[in-house]
C-alpha cells in the first residue's frame, strides 16, 4: 500500500494552517502595537509676548476639585468666636470724627508751596475701628509670600530656583485655571539705590500672592508640616505688652513673620524634590486681613491663632 500521496497532502495542509496562524498573529500584533506614527501637525499653536504656545481652548477654567477644610472651619466655627471674642457694643451717636487742621492756611500765597502738615501729627495710628456688624467680621484675604536672593543682582538667572520653589509651594502660574486674577510668582525688583549695591530696576527677590482655596491650602500645609518640624519654634514672636498699638502697624490688621531657609525643605512639594532646588530660601509670610482701625492687629492675631498658628511675648 502506497502513502506518500497521502503523507504529502497531510504536509501541504499542515503548511497552509501554519502559514494562516502566522500571518493571524502578525495582524493582530500590528493591531496591538502600543506606539504609532503621531498625526501630522496641521495648524501650528500661536504663541504670545513670551513666546509660549497658546492653546486652541479658550475660557478654561478649573474648578474646586475637593473641599477646603480650613475655609469650612473659617465659615462653620471660627467666624461665630471671632464675633464674639472682638464684638464692641456702641450706646449712643459716634462721635464726629476729628477735623484735621493744617499748620498753615493753605489760601495764603506765602506758604503755599510750604510744607504743610497736619496740626497733632499723623492720626493714622489713632484711626477708629468700624462698627461691629456680621458683614465686617474679620477674615483671612490674602497671604503674601517673598523672599530675597543677593546673588540675583549679579545674575538674574539666580532666580530661577527661587521661582520654581515658589510655584512648587503656592501651585500658582499667571492666568493658572482661567483666573485672571492669578498674576503667579512675580519678580521684585529695586526702587532705589541701596548703599551703591541695589539699583532700581534691578531683579532683587520674588513673590506670590495666595487667595481662596489655594490660600487655605498653602495655610494648612505650613501649620500640619512645616511649623512642628522646625527646631525650637515658639511662635510668631509678639512685640512687649508695654508697647503701643496707636502705630500705622497697630492698625493695619496685617501679620508678618519670617521662616529661616531650612524651613523650606519642610514643604511636601520642596521635599520630595529637594536636590532639584540650587539652595534653600528664607522667606516672609504675611497674613493680610480687613481689619483696620484701633485693635485691628489684635483682632487679626486672633484670626491667625484660630488656625493654630502660636504666638510668643518677648
Amino acid at each position: 500500500m502506497n502513502l506518500e500521496p497521502d503523507l504529502a497532502e497531510y504536509g501541504q495542509k499542515l503548511k497552509e494552517r501554519s502559514t494562516l496562524a502566522a500571518a493571524r498573529v502578525s495582524h493582530s500584533a500590528k493591531a496591538i502595537r502600543p506606539f504609532r506614527k503621531p498625526p501630522k501637525i496641521r495648524k501650528f499653536l500661536k504663541r504670545d509676548e513670551n513666546g509660549l504656545p497658546v492653546p486652541h481652548v479658550r475660557n478654561l477654567v478649573v474648578r474646586d476639585t475637593h473641599p477646603c477644610r480650613l475655609m469650612d472651619h473659617y465659615h462653620t466655627t471660627l467666624q461665630d468666636n471671632l464675633m464674639y471674642m472682638t464684638y464692641n457694643h456702641e450706646s449712643g451717636t459716634p462721635p464726629s470724627p476729628r477735623q484735621i487742621r493744617l499748620t498753615y492756611d493753605p489760601n495764603d500765597p506765602y506758604t503755599k508751596n510750604r510744607y504743610n502738615p497736619p496740626v497733632g501729627g499723623s492720626q493714622a495710628g489713632k484711626k477708629p475701628a468700624p462698627p461691629t456688624t456680621s458683614e465686617n467680621i474679620v477674615r483671612l484675604e490674602k497671604i503674601v509670600i517673598h523672599s530675597m536672593t543677593k546673588e540675583a543682582l549679579t545674575n538674574r538667572s539666580n532666580l530661577l530656583g527661587l521661582i520654581a520653589a515658589f510655584r512648587a509651594m503656592s501651585g500658582e502660574t499667571e492666568d493658572g485655571g482661567g483666573r485672571p486674577s492669578s498674576d503667579g510668582v512675580q519678580i521684585v525688583k529695586g526702587k532705589k539705590n541701596v548703599g551703591g549695591w541695589m539699583r532700581p530696576g534691578l531683579p532683587v527677590g520674588a513673590k506670590v500672592e495666595l487667595k481662596g482655596p489655594k490660600m487655605y491650602d498653602f495655610l494648612s500645609t505650613l501649620v500640619e508640616f512645616v511649623l512642628p518640624r522646625i527646631r525650637e519654634f515658639p511662635g510668631i514672636v509678639m512685640p512687649p505688652a508695654s508697647s503701643t498699638m496707636k502705630s500705622p502697624s497697630g492698625v493695619a490688621g496685617v501679620v508678618s513673620f519670617g521662616l529661616p531657609p531650612e524651613a523650606m525643605g519642610y514643604f511636601p512639594q520642596i521635599e520630595v524634590n529637594l536636590d532639584s532646588y540650587p539652595k534653600s530660601y528664607g522667606m516672609h509670610i504675611h497674613f493680610i486681613t480687613n481689619a483696620v482701625g484701633l485693635g485691628a492687629q489684635n483682632r487679626a492675631r486672633a484670626l491667625v491663632s484660630g488656625f493654630q498658628i502660636p504666638f510668643a511675648r518677648k
